[in-house]
């Protein structure tokens, strides 16, 4: 594997699949800090199973589904419960939307097809493809993964639906003294790279830098001195809604993808997937 992050220090914000990471940049002559901005994800039982007692009370019209984890978490509580059956006639009898390409996959495999579909792997995109469709007066489930996704409920809200959010799963906090390290190494400018592997990451270390007060430096670096990596589009969108432009990503959502494309953009200086440079929407990215 060519060494084309020779003399380049990144830093990786995800804890999973961080060795796996820190293995592919080391082979591309980099050095790896193992900066984990997002503590443990864990399976909320009681939220889930509220949520599913909801469901089934009071079926939406509309059924939003944005991750296949979440999806299939649900499943495997509807068995628990031993409702599996009912939860999915009503998922059959509601309207379905679905972002992203893992959870086309998750509802294929039960014989389900979304009637709305993201065109890009992005909110936005999710957002464009809801065009036809009216959306007043209508009850939408919105089911999330473990962190709430305030522009697309917004948008539901602004349309006049009324929005219920479930979220299978919770973030916990990463350590305090790795938010510390990772603010430490973007200011000092001790890294070249920061990789960003889920929207969470981005929310923890924005609010430990706000509560410094030093999100401005954090930003400034970013814009100069340090590439932003995210793995997909959704978290890109969580970059540029914290004020962070300049990303690099890859063309396929996948880590070993992301940390290749970096090693792409530090050998000449552009990427060849995906490059997002200015505060666009994610789903207009420039295909270079």
């Amino acid at each position: 594997m060519a060494l084309r992050m020779a003399g380049k220090t990144v830093a990786l914000a995800g804890s999973r699949k961080s060795e796996e990471m820190k293995t592919l940049v080391e082979k591309m002559g980099g050095v790896a800090l193992l900066r984990p901005a997002q503590g443990t994800v864990f399976l909320d039982d009681a939220e889930l199973r509220a949520g599913i007692e909801s469901w089934l009370s009071s079926p939406p019209d509309w059924t939003l589904l944005t991750t296949g984890m979440g999806l299939d978490a649900l499943y495997q509580m509807a068995e628990e419960m031993g409702v599996a059956g009912q939860l999915h006639e009503l998922l059959a009898a509601s309207q379905i939307a679905a972002r992203g390409y893992k959870t086309v996959n998750a509802l294929r495999k039960r014989g389900l097809t979304p009637v709305v579909r993201d065109d890009d792997g992005s909110t936005e995109g999710l957002i464009r493809s809801f065009a036809p469709y009216h959306l007043e007066g209508k009850k939408v489930l919105l089911q999330l993964h473990g962190d709430p996704a305030p522009r697309l409920a917004g948008w539901l809200e602004e349309q006049g639906a009324h929005v219920r959010q479930l979220l299978p799963y919770k973030h916990v906090p990463p350590e305090t003294k790795d938010l510390e390290d990772l603010v430490n190494d973007i200011v000092q400018r001790r890294v070249h790279a920061v990789a960003f592997t889920s929207g969470p990451q981005i929310r923890f270390l924005a609010e430990y830098a706000r509560s410094r007060g030093v999100m401005d430096d954090v930003l400034a670096a970013f814009q100069s001195d340090i590439i932003a990596v995210s793995v997909g589009k959704v978290t890109a969108q969580a970059m540029l809604e914290e004020g962070i432009e300049r990303i690099v990503m890859p063309a396929e959502e996948r880590m070993g993808s992301m940390m290749v494309e970096l090693g792409r953009y530090f050998e000449s200086g552009f990427a060849n997937g995906f490059r997002l440079t200015s505060s666009q929407d994610c789903g207009k990215a420039e295909e270079e």
